[in-house]
C-alpha cells in the first residue's frame, strides 16, 4: 500500500516531508499497521474497520531533543479525529488503542473553538459551571477576564507555549499575587487538560512549567479590644448584625448568603463540600450571639464586596475572613471540644469519623453554651 501526505511517496510507506534537508532530519511519517492481537483490544466499531477494511493510522516521528524521538499516532477517518503521542513507540500504540475506547464522532457536532478565548469560554459554560458553586464560578471568570484573557486572548491553543504560561505566572508572583498565581495555574491546567481531551492539542503546556504553591498566610484573630471596636462602631446599623453573626459562628464569607435561623441554631451550607454535593452545618446560637438576635427572624447580608470594604475601614490590619479565625480561637479558649468545634466551622472530622459520627443537637447546644467570655 502507498500513502502520501505532502511529501515523497515510497513503496515502504515512509513519507519524508520536504522542501529542505532540515525537515528530513526532524520529521518522518509512516503508515502504522496493527497486528491481530492489537485489533482484538480495540472496541468493536474500530475492530471491523482495521480488520476488514485494512485501515491504518499514521505515525509521525519527531526529533524532540538531542537524543529523543517523539512518536505521534493520528487517525482521521469517518468523523473521528484521534491523536496520541509518546517517546516510546509501544506506549504510543497502547495509548492509541485506549483512546479508541473513548473516541467520539465529530460529524454533525458543533465545531469546537480552537483559540484560547473561545475554548476557555466554552469550557466554563459547558463544564466548569456544572461542577462548582456560583461564587467559585464568579471568581474563576473574574480571574479569567483579568489575567488569562489579556495574556492569551485569541491565540490558537496550539501556539500557546510553556514559556508564555511561565511568563504569566512569574509576573503574578513578582507582583505579590501568589494566591492568584495558584488559582490561575489550577484553572489553566483544567482548560488545557480539557483541550487535550477534545483533541485540540496534543500536550498540556503546563507540564513544562515550573510552579510552586504559594505559602498562604493563615488568618489572624481579632483581639478582644478589636472585637469591641468593631461592634461599637457599627452599633445601630445593619452592619453590626452582619459582623457579629460570622464573628460568633465562624462561617466562611461565601457561606453568609445561605445562613438562616432555625430554632436555636444558625444553619448554612458548608462551602467546602465538593462534587456539587450540598451539605448543611449547624452552629448553636451561643450566649455571645443571642442578645443580637432578639426579634430577628431572617438574616440578610450585604454583598461581600461591600462588607469587605466596610470592615477594612474599621480594622485595616485585618480581613473579613479573620472573623472566622477569631471564632475558632475563642472556641479553643472556651474549651469547646475538638469534635464540636470542627462541626461548628465545617471542618472534616476525617473519613472514619465523618462516616460514623452523628452528633446530637443536645450535645452541640451544650458545647455552644461554653462560648462565653
Amino acid at each position: 500500500m502507498l500513502y502520501a501526505l505532502n511529501g515523497i511517496v515510497r513503496a515502504d510507506t515512509t513519507v519524508i516531508p520536504f522542501p529542505d534537508n532540515r525537515s528530513r532530519l526532524q520529521t518522518k511519517e509512516t503508515a502504522l499497521f496493527f497486528t491481530e492481537e492489537d485489533i482484538r483490544k480495540m472496541p468493536k466499531t474500530f475492530r471491523n474497520e482495521f480488520r476488514v477494511d485494512g485501515c491504518t493510522s499514521h505515525i509521525r516521528e519527531r526529533k524532540s531533543g538531542k537524543n529523543t524521538i517523539s512518536y505521534e499516532i493520528r487517525y482521521r477517518r469517518n468523523g473521528y479525529n484521534i491523536t496520541v503521542s509518546s517517546t516510546n513507540k509501544s506506549v504510543a500504540k497502547e495509548r492509541f488503542i485506549e483512546a479508541l475506547h473513548t473516541a467520539v464522532k465529530t460529524d454533525g457536532a458543533p465545531k469546537l473553538p480552537n483559540t484560547f478565548q473561545g475554548f476557555a469560554e466554552y469550557f466554563f459554560e459547558n463544564f466548569y459551571k456544572r461542577k462548582v458553586k456560583p461564587e467559585t464560578l464568579r471568581i474563576a471568570l473574574s480571574q479569567y477576564k483579568n489575567h488569562m484573557k489579556p495574556c492569551f486572548g485569541a491565540i490558537a491553543l496550539k501556539r500557546i507555549t510553556p514559556a508564555l504560561c511561565q511568563t504569566l505566572l512569574d509576573k503574578l508572583k513578582s507582583a505579590g499575587m501568589g494566591k492568584t498565581a495558584d488559582d490561575i495555574h489550577s484553572l489553566l491546567n483544567l482548560i488545557f487538560k480539557a483541550a487535550v481531551k477534545h483533541n485540540l492539542i496534543n500536550n498540556n503546556p503546563l507540564d513544562m512549567v515550573f510552579h510552586t504553591q504559594h505559602e498562604r498566610e493563615h488568618g489572624t484573630a481579632l483581639s478582644k479590644e478589636e472585637e469591641k471596636l468593631l461592634i461599637d462602631t457599627t452599633a445601630g446599623t445593619p452592619l453590626q448584625l452582619m459582623f457579629v453573626v460570622p464573628l460568633y459562628t465562624g462561617m466562611r464569607p461565601y457561606e453568609y448568603a445561605s445562613a438562616r435561623i432555625e430554632g436555636e441554631f444558625i444553619v448554612a451550607i458548608n462551602g467546602k463540600q465538593k462534587n456539587g454535593k450540598v451539605v448543611y452545618k449547624k452552629i448553636p446560637i451561643t450566649p455571645m450571639l443571642r442578645p443580637y438576635l432578639e426579634g430577628v427572624t431572617e438574616l440578610k447580608f450585604f454583598s461581600l464586596r461591600v462588607l469587605r470594604g466596610r470592615f477594612a475601614k474599621i480594622l485595616p490590619n485585618h480581613k473579613l475572613y479573620d472573623l472566622r479565625t477569631t471564632f475558632y480561637t475563642r472556641c479553643q479558649e472556651c474549651e469547646i471540644s475538638d469534635v464540636a468545634r470542627k462541626t461548628f466551622v465545617g471542618h472534616s472530622l476525617g473519613v472514619l469519623e465523618n462516616t460514623y459520627t452523628d452528633l446530637s443537637d443536645e450535645f452541640l447546644l451544650s458545647e455552644g453554651e461554653k462560648f462565653r467570655y
